[in-house]
């Protein structure tokens, strides 16, 4: 059992339903997005288009976020996630540093309202009690949601179907990683990511 998510380029069009649903869910600090889309030109003149990549902790199989880890807050799970335990962080960074995808972010304690020279609503309060200030933190996959019996958000609300979240071991999603020539981000990097791209 091996969790992990395709993320196929030839259907996404850059809609940031995964990003929005992510920060709702996860309360993320202020420019903190666990899930990101970015965008670039492609083509020439009469042929140029706007290409997009969606971007997310890769929960390596090797991860040397754990490895760099001095206190056992960076984790893997026995399904193959990769999680922080806030209350053993020390807020190092380093982590952060060791992560060859950018996908770590420290809490530096931002409050406030995202509406300048307004109190935050009630959501926001509530949003900022799920923060512990001077840790890190990252995509966890939903794994709440997982242990529910569904999929992650981000692969719920995307409206071209292009997550696919599953058990890397099964055959069905090592056919369509096969099929359609999927391929892992920065894999000469060696950290053996648990989500493939399938190419345009």
């Amino acid at each position: 059992m091996r969790y992990g998510m395709i993320l196929d380029l030839k259907r996404c069009y850059g809609c940031n339903a995964c990003t929005v649903i992510c920060k709702q869910r996860n309360g993320t600090p202020k420019g903190v997005f666990w899930g990101k889309v970015f965008a670039t030109e492609a083509g020439e003149s009469n042929h140029a288009r706007r290409e997009y990549k969606p971007a997310m902790c890769m929960h390596c199989a090797d991860a040397p976020c754990v490895s760099a880890c001095p206190t056992g807050a960076s984790y893997k799970r026995e399904d193959g996630i990769i999680l922080v335990d806030q209350d053993k962080c020390v807020g190092c960074r380093y982590c952060m540093v060791a992560c060859p995808y950018d996908a770590r972010y420290f809490d530096f304690g931002a409050e406030g309202s995202y509406f300048p020279g307004q109190d935050p609503n009630p959501y926001e309060k509530a949003q900022t009690g799920k923060r512990k200030k001077g840790t890190v933190s990252k995509c966890t996959m939903c794994v709440d949601l997982i242990e529910e019996g569904e999929i992650p958000a981000c692969a719920q609300v995307c409206p071209a179907k292009a997550r696919t979240f599953g058990d890397l071991d099964d055959p069905k999603m090592k056919e369509l990683i096969v099929r359609r020539g999927g391929y892992q981000e920065k894999s000469n990097v060696g950290t053996n990511p648990s989500v493939y791209y399938l190419p345009r």
